[in-house]
């Protein structure tokens, strides 16, 4: 759970994944907050890493995933800190792993009535298109940060996980693609933020479609230390 500043929000997450998840643990990567969010995230009962800088949602993510396989844990699920995340939906993202190293939780497939507007309605349906291309099916909600990722993704992220603007959702899906890692969407009802400040302002909103399509290119024509991705056994 990547968090920067979610203190009004980051406890009461906490508490719904444990009643809708009993046994699972939780890591929040506190990502240099400048409030409380790391220790009320204790409380709530969370394990916490804390980051002395802000790195955004790649490097926190990074992190998770790094935790991740050094402990041994099969399965990642991202859940947003700030209740955008319902879940009572991570059920569907853990049994979509069955046949799928990840599985995307998808605003536009289907389920709830959530709407995108503007420039970012257009960078999504324009990368949608282009990944569906590039995996071999079809994917409607490319920067959904609402994932399930099993045993060959926390391998392949714990290598090198992408920080860079965008990084955590274009370029991961590139370099997952490349891999060659089965990928499924899952349709889910997103809500909307309870709290926190949200991570893109109406500036940056103007210019996201522009900024997605240069991501999505750097991604491309990028390359990245080559990293096994295959089962240990």
């Amino acid at each position: 759970m990547p968090a920067l500043n979610e203190q009004a929000t980051v406890g009461a997450v906490i508490s719904q994944v444990k009643q809708s998840l009993p046994g699972m643990d939780v890591l929040v990567v506190d990502d240099g907050s400048s409030d409380d969010t790391a220790t009320l995230a204790r409380a709530a009962g969370a394990e916490v890493a804390r980051l002395s800088v802000n790195l955004g949602v790649g490097g926190a993510m990074r992190t998770g995933f790094r935790y991740a396989a050094a402990r041994g844990y099969d399965v990642v699920v991202q859940v947003d800190a700030d209740g955008q995340h319902d879940p009572d939906e991570v059920a569907a993202l853990l049994d979509a792993l069955d046949d799928a190293d990840i599985a995307i939780g998808s605003r536009f497939a289907g389920k709830g009535s959530y709407k995108a507007s503007g420039p970012r309605k257009y960078a999504m349906v324009v990368l949608s298109f282009v990944f569906s291309r590039l995996g071999k099916t079809r994917l409607t909600d490319v920067t959904s940060g609402f994932k399930a990722m099993g045993p060959k993704a926390i391998k392949l992220f714990a290598g090198y996980y992408p920080a860079e603007y965008l990084g955590d959702t274009v370029e991961s899906l590139v370099m997952a693609i490349r891999a060659e890692l089965k990928i499924k969407e899952i349709p889910v009802i997103m809500r909307e933020r309870v709290g926190g400040t949200p991570s893109h302002s109406p500036v940056k909103s103007a210019v996201y479609l522009g900024r997605a399509g240069l991501a999505l290119l750097l991604a491309l024509v990028r390359r990245r230390p080559a990293v096994d991705s295959s089962d240990s056994a």
